[in-house]
């Protein structure tokens, strides 16, 4: 099988997988005293200004592109939790982030003259039942004075909005990042911190991260 057809079967794999929810095995609120509410970040000033008719959540191709974007392949998941520990349904999920040569999308990104034309930079997903949210993406890099990140914008509809960001564990530069070690509270630091660690299975060497959002709100009674 050639690599081409190989690639695109994988990526049918990965959103046909999307229409199908996670099971996840939990006892809602059972946890709540253990939770930490996922700290507020500001949005930064390369949320895209401009967006491609493709949105979705694999952000390696382009509609039915032939080319996928250069970098490491990583799975990002993660559940949307309210502070009780109930997961979130219908929470829209949106990601953006610099692609291998440290570019966003957004037309006054440093490095824009070297973007990879093939990484989409954006994603957006709604949460199933479970509160579960999917990406394919590549491994952010560092660029300028900032660590290795992902930015999240949570939004649930009448409620609640988080911004915030995603870290990666063991990054030399988390320990001089402004934005990161501006989040004073220890726990709640350490919690968008996560690895990205090597998918055993995968014969093309893709990562997996996980990073769980708790929201700071409490749906009111019914």
């Amino acid at each position: 099988m050639s690599l081409y057809i190989a690639s695109r079967l994988d990526r049918r794999r990965f959103l046909a997988g999307m229409g199908m929810a996670t099971v996840w095995l939990t006892v809602p609120g059972a946890f709540a005293e253990e939770l930490v509410v996922t700290a507020a970040q500001g949005e930064g000033p390369f949320y895209p200004d401009k967006l491609s008719l493709d949105t979705d959540n694999d952000l390696l191709v382009i509609n039915d592109s032939i080319t996928h974007a250069v970098g490491k392949i990583t799975r990002l998941s993660g559940r949307v939790l309210d502070r009780r520990g109930d997961p979130v349904r219908g929470a829209m999920v949106e990601i953006w982030q610099v692609d291998s040569k440290g570019a966003y999308i957004h037309s006054g990104s440093q490095n824009r003259d070297k973007r990879d034309a093939n990484f989409q930079g954006y994603g957006r997903f709604e949460t199933s039942s479970s509160g579960e949210y999917q990406f394919r993406t590549v491994k952010p890099v560092s660029y300028a004075n900032r660590t290795a990140h992902i930015h999240f914008k949570v939004d649930v509809p009448r409620r609640h909005q988080l911004i915030t960001q995603l870290y990666i564990q063991g990054e030399p530069q988390n320990a001089t990042d402004r934005s990161l070690n501006g989040i004073k509270d220890a726990r709640a630091r350490s919690s968008v911190i996560v690895p990205f660690e090597p998918i055993a299975a995968s014969r093309i060497g893709e990562l997996a991260a996980r990073f769980d959002i708790v929201l700071g709100y409490t749906p009111s009674a019914p």
